[in-house]
C-alpha cells in the first residue's frame, strides 16, 4: 500500500524531482538583479530604462530557462525515471493559482509605492509570502521523498535572510540602490532592500536546485548504467 500510495503522489514531486525548477527560478531572479541595478544606476534616458531592452532581456532570459530546463529534461530526467503527465485540470489550477499570486504581488508592490512610505520592513513580508509559496510549492514534496526534507533549511533561510535584510540600517540598503533613476514612491533603502531580497531569494533557488539535481544524479540511474548492472553481477 506504501508502494501505491507514493506512486500516486509521485506527480505532486516530479515536477521538481530533478532541481529544475528552483534552478530556473533561481536564475531568473538573478538575471533581474542586475537589470534593475543598471536602471536605478543610470539615468532615466539611458537605454537601460527603455521598455524594449526589458522585453529583450526577459525574452532571452525565459530562452534561456525554456531551453536549459528541457535539455535537462531529455537528456537526464526523462531517460532515468521517465516522463510524468499531468492530468489536465491539474494543470489549468496550477496557472490560475500562479496568475493569482503573480497579481497579488504586483498589486501589493504598487500600493507599497503610491503610499510614499519607507518599505524595507515590508520586505520582509515579500519575503515571508515567497517563503509560503516554497512550501506550498516545493518544500510539501518531503512527503513524498525523505530526500526533499532538508529543504525546510531552505524555508527558514529565506525567512531569516529577509528579516535580516529588512533590519539593516537605511544607508547600507541604500548605498546599493542610490541613483538617479528610483521609482517614484520608493526611497533608495527600500529599492536596496528589495534589491537585496530578490539576490537572497535567487541565491538560496539555486543552491537549493544544484542540491536537489546533485542527489538525483546520485540516487538515479542512466539507461547504460542500469544495462550494464547484470552484466558485472554475473561476472561477480
Amino acid at each position: 500500500m506504501d508502494r501505491v500510495e507514493s506512486l500516486l503522489k509521485r506527480p505532486k514531486a516530479y515536477g521538481n524531482i530533478d532541481g529544475t525548477g528552483e534552478l530556473g527560478m533561481g536564475f531568473m531572479c538573478l538575471a533581474f538583479a542586475p537589470l534593475i541595478w543598471l536602471q536605478l544606476h543610470t539615468p532615466k534616458d539611458s537605454i537601460w530604462n527603455q521598455k524594449y531592452v526589458l522585453f529583450i532581456w526577459v525574452g532571452l532570459m525565459v530562452a534561456m530557462i525554456y531551453f536549459g530546463t528541457r535539455a535537462i529534461k531529455n537528456h537526464i530526467t526523462y531517460p532515468r525515471t521517465g516522463f510524468v503527465a499531468y492530468r489536465k485540470q491539474n494543470r489549468i489550477w496550477t496557472a490560475i493559482v500562479a496568475s493569482v499570486v503573480s497579481a497579488l504581488s504586483v498589486v501589493g508592490l504598487v500600493l507599497a509605492a503610491h503610499s510614499h512610505r519607507h518599505i524595507v520592513m515590508p520586505v520582509f513580508f515579500i519575503g515571508l509570502f515567497f517563503a509560503a509559496g516554497y512550501v506550498f510549492g516545493i518544500a510539501r514534496s518531503g512527503g513524498v521523498n525523505a530526500l526533499f526534507r532538508w529543504k525546510w533549511v531552505v524555508v527558514l533561510a529565506q525567512v531569516i535572510g529577509s528579516l535580516l535584510i529588512a533590519l539593516l540600517p537605511e544607508d547600507l540598503s541604500a548605498a546599493l540602490a542610490y541613483g538617479p533613476s528610483v521609482p517614484a514612491g520608493f526611497s533608495a533603502s527600500s529599492a536596496g532592500a528589495f534589491l537585496l531580497w530578490l539576490i537572497l531569494y535567487g541565491t538560496l533557488l539555486l543552491i537549493s536546485g544544484a542540491i536537489s539535481f546533485s542527489l538525483y544524479l546520485l540516487h538515479t540511474q542512466s539507461p547504460t548504467e542500469e544495462a550494464n548492472e547484470p552484466a558485472n553481477a554475473d561476472v561477480q
